[in-house]
């Protein structure tokens, strides 16, 4: 498979893991998603390394959802996100600020503070290369 598909095989993995589930229609603008790169670790048989750009415009927030098995980076390149991990407090990120998400931890809430203005993150995990990103929906789960 060519980089430019893979990269957007693992930004579709990373869009399915924040789709929508199945229940009441949302009244908040979700993200959008740009994948960018998609590479092989060579020092890690069986592990790639994915960025996706993610961009939130004001009030967008993205539903519950987990990572599967992926070590996830995020770094706010502009606004506030306030975010929270399952059995954690939730916290507002600004510019220039991160955090980080173990594989299997259940990310609760991802939203854009902001009511005008929009907030982008830079979203690197790596995961198994054989391994889908999982959503909330029980027939996903493995």
């Amino acid at each position: 498979m060519n980089v430019s598909r893979r990269v957007a095989a693992a930004a579709a993995l990373l869009a399915a893991s924040v789709a929508p589930s199945a229940g009441p229609a949302r009244s908040a603008p979700s993200e959008s998603l740009e994948p960018l790169l998609q590479q092989a670790i060579p020092s890690i048989p069986g592990k790639t390394l994915t960025a996706v750009h993610v961009v939130f415009p004001p009030s967008a927030r993205s539903n519950p959802h987990r990572h599967g098995s992926a070590f996830l980076y995020a770094y706010v390149l502009a606004g506030e996100i306030r975010s929270q991990i399952e059995g954690e407090p939730s916290r507002v990120y600004r510019t220039g600020e991160s955090w980080t998400e173990k594989p299997g931890d259940h990310h609760v809430l991802t939203e854009n503070v902001s009511t005008s203005e929009i907030a982008r993150l830079l979203v690197v995990f790596v995961a198994n290369d054989s391994d889908t990103l999982k959503n909330d929906d029980p027939a996903a789960q493995n």
